[in-house]
């Protein structure tokens, strides 16, 4: 069996970021860390967190009064800024500088005047966050048949905004469809959808070219692996998407098969090579990566997390 690795794959600069920032606050805070949601969609990452004392919650309720609370990386809305301030929690805030960067993009065009459109998946916690971000009138829509139904106030003053995980070619149909019917719209293009996600969905058509199989590493409620699978699955690759290697099925595979294999930007390497072993256990393999640019974006920890660094190790000297 041949074994093609799609490059880049698995964690992007705002994952690791966010993980980190778990990581540091553990070390200089101690346990018990309160993370509002899964700090990244991987069961994995947060079963490993868990196991070192971070408490993962949906509600700021279960927070105890003045706790350490980390917001996660995909963003939360003003009420739960609000609600953790009144609570008095001390908070930092893992939210990926790119969704922040759309909050701040929307609350603009909303000051301005505009009516909100969110082209994503509603529930989503980063959709979420970011409805939550803005005070006037929002709208979400996921396909160019969400458009056709839309209603709105003034089809003269509208803009939208993205989720950062989306398929581009997906979004670029929605678009299409609302430019169509709202000529006046006011947006970014694909600016939104973040570099990883672009980068990763790139790799996966080249990886398209070749594999006769796609394998897509990554948790079922991660947005960007899903749209991954899909990327493949467009492409005419028979496409899964599996959180660990215990999920391999050996009938995808026959004798000599081409596999691609990548991984979404919440997965840790380590799923990946636990793949690649499966796959070795099943016929011998021989392992190659497409040859691309290596990412070498990087984001800095939050200035609250930075001072507090500063201050354990003052202390510690």
């Amino acid at each position: 069996m041949e074994i093609v690795l799609a490059q880049p794959r698995g964690f992007c600069a705002g994952v690791v970021r966010a993980i980190e920032i778990v990581e540091q606050a553990l070390a200089v805070y101690g346990p018990p860390i309160y993370v509002l949601h899964e700090i990244v969609h991987n069961q994995h990452v947060v079963a490993d967190l868990r196991a070192r004392g971070a408490i993962f919650t949906e509600d700021l309720a279960s927070v105890p009064a003045g706790a350490v609370t980390i917001f996660s990386a995909h963003g939360v809305s003003e009420a739960r800024v609000e609600e953790a301030r009144a609570r008095r929690l001390e908070v930092i805030d893992a939210t990926c500088p790119l969704v922040a960067k759309v909050h701040l993009q929307a609350q603009k065009y909303s000051r301005e005047g505009s009516e909100i459109i969110i082209v994503g998946h509603p529930g989503h916690p980063e959709v979420e966050g970011t409805r939550g971000r803005i005070s006037g009138p929002v709208h979400v829509v996921s396909t160019p048949q969400d458009v056709a139904r839309l209603t709105v106030g003034d089809s003269q003053r509208l803009a939208y905004v993205t989720q950062t995980t989306l398929s581009v070619d997906d979004t670029r149909e929605v678009l299409a469809a609302l430019r169509t019917r709202f000529p006046a719209i006011r947006g970014r293009e694909l600016d939104g959808i973040c570099y990883a996600t672009q980068n990763r969905q790139n790799a996966v058509r080249a990886l398209a070219q070749e594999a006769q199989l796609l394998l897509v590493v990554g948790a079922r409620n991660s947005s960007n692996s899903n749209r991954l699978r899909e990327v493949g699955a467009q492409a005419g690759v028979p496409a899964y998407l599996v959180q660990d290697a215990g999920e391999i099925d050996p009938a995808w595979l026959s004798p000599g098969m081409r596999v691609g294999v990548t991984a979404g930007a919440s997965t840790p390497e380590r799923l990946v090579q636990e793949v690649l072993d499966k796959l070795g256990r099943i016929e011998d393999v021989e392992v190659r990566q497409l040859a691309a640019e290596p990412e070498h974006v990087s984001f800095n920890l939050p200035a609250v997390l930075l001072q507090r660094q500063r201050k354990t190790a003052g202390q510690e000297s």
